[in-house]
């Protein structure tokens, strides 16, 4: 009843309470959920949206703070995505020895891209500082391309301030303003972007272009449509099993072929810029999924990784 409920509410913003109505009584709740999937597909209602919506730093749903190291500046900086992208902190910092983006383990460069804080460690050797938060590198993207490495975390110096000006690939600042960028995220809601160069720009009409296509996909993917389904996915795409896009086209003509009516509700969506030397422009995407048809039923966490080309989406990654 709730879920009625909302669409009717939802679809009055839309349409007149007469059309609305007629939709209904002629057609019923699946005919007015057609049409919410229809305008969310439009980039008209995701400009409209995104209208007073700061998205220089990407779109959050579910992230809280946005940390950005800039390589180049040498500087991190918090931005709180519930307050649109108001920035609330920013301190020097020292990354890696060598320049670059980090591609095995123990060549001294810090990567680029976008990464989790998964934890953070008190019991640290005093090098380390106070305390140090660890990221989830390599992410999944980063282990397709076969990277390797780990422990590549944000900490603190020693307390003697003896130390070289550069890390073996870790971002390191002084300890008070360690502590104080500690306390002012939440690690659960935030997220740890870093990248070459601080200049890059991400444009509001790259986002609702994003957004517009992410529903697109997903109308396509509910009404069994293989044909508009596949045109969203590179021909470089890779699933997290490591198989190529044309095992996946497979693989889905043999899903698709059933035909099955389907339930797919996105929610928590983030759409990420995500810095990278492979000359794209690239955003990761992270949701929670909820799908389910007569034989197969998830309900999960879901990332994308896509290349936006003459504003077009083409998914390289999936996991």
């Amino acid at each position: 009843m709730k879920y009625i409920t909302f669409i009717l509410l939802f679809t009055s913003i839309l349409f007149s309470n007469s059309t609305l109505v007629d939709i209904y009584r002629a057609q019923g709740i699946n005919a007015v959920e057609k049409i919410l999937n229809q305008s969310l597909s439009k980039k008209t209602y995701w400009d409209k949206f995104l209208a007073n919506k700061d998205v220089s730093n990407g779109y959050y749903e579910s992230i809280n703070n946005i940390l950005v190291c800039s390589k180049d500046m040498q500087n991190i900086s918090i931005y709180d995505a519930k307050q649109n992208n108001k920035l609330v902190y920013s301190s020097k910092v020292i990354t890696g020895e060598k320049k670059g983006n980090k591609q095995k383990e123990g060549d001294l460069k810090t990567p680029i891209g976008a990464y989790k804080l998964t934890k953070k460690l008190t019991k640290v050797d005093p090098f380390y500082g106070p305390l140090a938060l660890v990221t989830s590198y390599p992410n999944k993207f980063d282990k397709s391309k076969k990277k390797t490495g780990s422990g590549i975390w944000i900490h603190g110096v020693p307390e003697d301030k003896k130390r070289d000006p550069f890390t073996k690939g870790c971002i390191a600042l002084d300890n008070d303003n360690l502590r104080e960028l500690y306390k002012k995220i939440d690690m659960k809601k935030s997220l740890l972007i870093i990248k070459e160069n601080s200049k890059s720009i991400i444009k509001k009409d790259e986002i609702s272009n994003i957004l517009a296509q992410l529903f697109s996909w997903k109308q396509a993917w509910g009404e069994s449509n293989l044909e508009k389904y596949l045109s969203f996915y590179s021909k470089e795409f890779k699933k997290s099993d490591g198989s190529g896009i044309k095992n996946f086209k497979r693989y889905k003509k043999r899903v698709f072929a059933k035909n099955e009516e389907k339930t797919i509700i996105f929610s928590k969506i983030n759409i990420i810029p995500y810095p990278n030397d492979l000359n794209k422009n690239i955003f990761k995407i992270t949701l929670f999924e909820k799908y389910h048809t007569k034989s197969y039923r998830f309900i999960g966490n879901k990332e994308l990784y896509l290349e936006l080309i003459n504003n077009k989406i083409k998914i390289l990654f999936e996991g």
